[in-house]
């Protein structure tokens, strides 16, 4: 019987260092894709986990569903900055903090950020703290009712019924939906402003000293952050005429160049700054019910992303004397009205008036001619459409000599009376 060979089998050939380098590689990849989604999607999960935990209500809140799109028409987003005394800011307030009759917690920053249509426009209001406004009927988080009032500051109205109260007290002095709303205490602008590295602000006039704030600092740039960041916006003695209008220019002068900062390369290059920002901002605001989704938030940041600097505008809410204080300031609804028209038809706005009583021109940057352009030549404006283009643009609006303010585009200066 003839003898069956053995049954010869192809040699497997062996792998070469390449090829066995480039299967890791592979299996690598993969695995850091798969980690990457669980990563994502649980990161999202706490975002919006510790953004819903303190949110509240707004009656104006939209209808719309978030989206990773931008935003269908226009908004507002109140931003809402209180003195409470937490752990970061409290042994540096003194007796705002340490003084029992100094108890409760005020909205001193009051900002509503309007945002336009097309095309996007996105102008800044600030409200004196002092302002003497009615106050609604508000029910607070623990459920105590506030009756209303109808003649108080404007700082009272988180403390009688929280951020809600607070967005129903501008909507109805301002006529104008608020369906977002965030609350910031100053430990929070701290740790936020650190997130980013600091913000240079410009010193002008003698600079400034004003020791209720802790801050004697000369002329001349100066990069701020943590306590000297939250002096930096709490100094009123230090700048111009020691008023509270003062102090907004000042603050308006951060926010401009806080913005300016945060569309730069360095931040929006740099993925670890950028994850540390939103970490940060996560657990440092209060958001109303409507903004606390983090896909909200990416698709209102996504819908500003390409608003030019000059259609961004901060202005101060115009104010006279209050006859019955001369400490405190009444609405001069006259300007006012002249103010909100422009905003609700989407209108240029032309500053007249002052940058504000606690700013100057920065004199190391050069006067220019505010650009006529908007885009880049050749690309259309943001959320343009042919109907849209085929629209006539209102004419620009010339604001009352009363309302100071600035352009994102324009420097300015503390005016420090040192």
């Amino acid at each position: 019987m003839p003898v069956t060979p053995p049954a010869h089998h192809a040699r497997r050939r062996p792998d070469s260092g390449v090829r066995r380098g480039l299967k890791l590689a592979a299996i690598a990849l993969a695995v850091l894709v798969v980690a990457s989604v669980a990563v994502g999607g649980f990161y999202a999960w706490s975002l919006t986990q510790r953004l819903q935990e303190a949110a509240v209500p707004l009656p104006d809140a939209p209808a719309e569903p978030p989206a990773l799109s931008a935003y269908s028409g226009p908004f507002a987003v109140l931003v809402v900055g209180t003195d409470e005394c937490d752990d970061v800011v409290a042994g540096a307030f003194g007796d705002r903090c340490s003084d029992p009759e100094n108890a409760g917690t005020r909205n001193d920053v009051n900002m509503l950020v309007h945002v336009s249509a097309n095309p996007r426009r996105v102008t800044v209001v600030s409200f004196p703290r002092d302002l003497q406004v009615e106050i609604p009927e508000c029910t607070a988080e623990d459920g105590s009712a506030f009756p209303g009032a109808f003649k108080a500051s404007i700082n009272t109205a988180f403390e009688a019924g929280g951020l809600t109260c607070v967005a129903e007290t501008v909507s109805e002095l301002s006529g104008q939906s608020i369906p977002f709303a965030a609350k910031v205490s100053f430990g929070n602008v701290v740790n936020i402003t650190d997130a980013i590295g600091g913000v240079e602000v410009c010193i002008g006039g003698d600079g400034i000293d004003d020791p209720d704030a802790g801050i004697q600092w000369a002329a001349g740039p100066r990069t701020v952050k943590g306590f000297d960041a939250l002096a930096f916006l709490r100094t009123r003695k230090g700048i111009g005429d020691e008023s509270d209008l003062a102090r907004i220019g000042n603050q308006q002068q951060y926010l401009s160049r806080l913005l300016n900062k945060l569309r730069s390369d360095e931040v929006l290059s740099n993925p670890g700054t950028l994850l540390g920002l939103a970490n940060t901002a996560v657990n440092n605001i209060t958001p109303s019910e409507s903004l606390a989704d983090p896909v909200r938030i990416a698709q209102l940041a996504y819908t500003l992303k390409d608003v030019p600097f000059d259609d961004v505008t901060f202005v101060q809410y115009p104010v006279n004397d209050d006859p019955d204080d001369n400490n405190r300031v009444v609405p001069d609804e006259t300007s006012a009205d002249v103010l909100w028209a422009a905003l609700d038809s989407n209108a240029p706005i032309t500053l007249t008036g002052d940058a504000g009583r606690g700013v100057i021109a920065d004199p190391s940057v050069p006067t220019e001619a505010p650009s006529e352009a908007s885009t880049e030549p050749g690309t259309p404006a943001p959320d343009a459409t042919d109907a849209a283009a085929a629209t006539p643009a209102p004419e620009a609006v010339e604001l009352p000599s009363n309302i100071n303010g600035s352009k994102a585009t324009q420097a300015t200066c503390s005016l420090g009376n040192g």
